[in-house]
């Protein structure tokens, strides 16, 4: 495959990672034979060096360095806030309002690790700004309800805590659909059932920051996928709601 490359120049590369695909070789899922940083090394002829990640089932802009001393001037700018990340989600219930919870986090260790450990951790801040775009009630029930409700939200993280939009989500009671760890089982399985939507509603819509070398302000952005649109288009919300500055 070819993966849908976004920006790139002599220092940087960025491409619509798709949801279900990793960004690089990993342990924990000793099987898998397809990832983005080989796939793009592979298509562009170069070496690549991640300066962030994605989970595996989200999908959206994912930033590259095509040298190591571009990945190292790039860090602290990832590790501060100089770089400025939109999501956009589907979540369960209706948000009314737009706000940004502190909600502070533990740093969330594999299933294998020792759960002891976690305990003894301390929280860590943990800060994102969410804000409702569209809402629907479908006449589908799902538990004790007779319809059921869903809100399409923008999401900007603050800070960078594993897992941290669909754990601030999950914290609020508004699960986004698909996630298996954090979210709603009634209302993952409506989705697959009805819509014919087999992922995590999270998408990294955009990532806006100052280019380390030329200076040039940068607002890369990744469309949507098939899943998404058709979403989009039973729930009648315009795919313009997710082109927000």
């Amino acid at each position: 495959m070819e993966l849908d490359i976004l920006f790139q120049d002599e220092y940087l590369v960025a491409v619509n990672k798709p949801s279900g695909m990793l960004v690089h070789r990993s342990w924990l899922d000793r099987h898998e034979t397809v990832f983005v940083m080989q796939t793009l090394r592979d298509q562009i002829g170069q070496h690549v060096f991640p300066l962030h990640r994605l989970d595996r089932p989200t999908s959206g802009v994912l930033l590259f360095g095509l040298s190591s001393e571009i990945a190292s001037q790039m860090m602290p700018v990832f590790s501060g806030r100089e770089i400025h990340k939109t999501y956009h989600a589907v979540v369960r219930g209706w948000i009314k309002d737009a706000a940004v919870l502190d909600y502070p986090l533990k740093k969330e260790l594999d299933k294998i690790a020792d759960k002891n450990a976690a305990e003894e951790q301390e929280a860590q801040e943990a800060v994102t700004a969410y804000s409702p775009l569209a809402t629907v009630e479908t006449n589908i029930p799902v538990g004790r309800y007779a319809t059921s409700r869903y809100c399409l939200v923008e999401m900007k993280p603050e800070t960078g805590r594993k897992h941290q939009l669909r754990r601030h989500m999950h914290h609020l009671n508004h699960h986004i659909i698909g996630d298996v760890n954090h979210g709603d089982g009634r209302h993952n399985r409506m989705f697959r059932e009805n819509y014919d939507c087999h992922r995590l509603m999270l998408h990294a819509s955009c990532l806006q920051f100052v280019h380390p070398v030329t200076k040039q302000a940068l607002d890369i952005r990744a469309s949507i996928d098939e899943t998404w649109l058709r979403v989009m288009s039973e729930f009648n919300w315009s795919t313009e709601l997710l082109n927000s500055k």
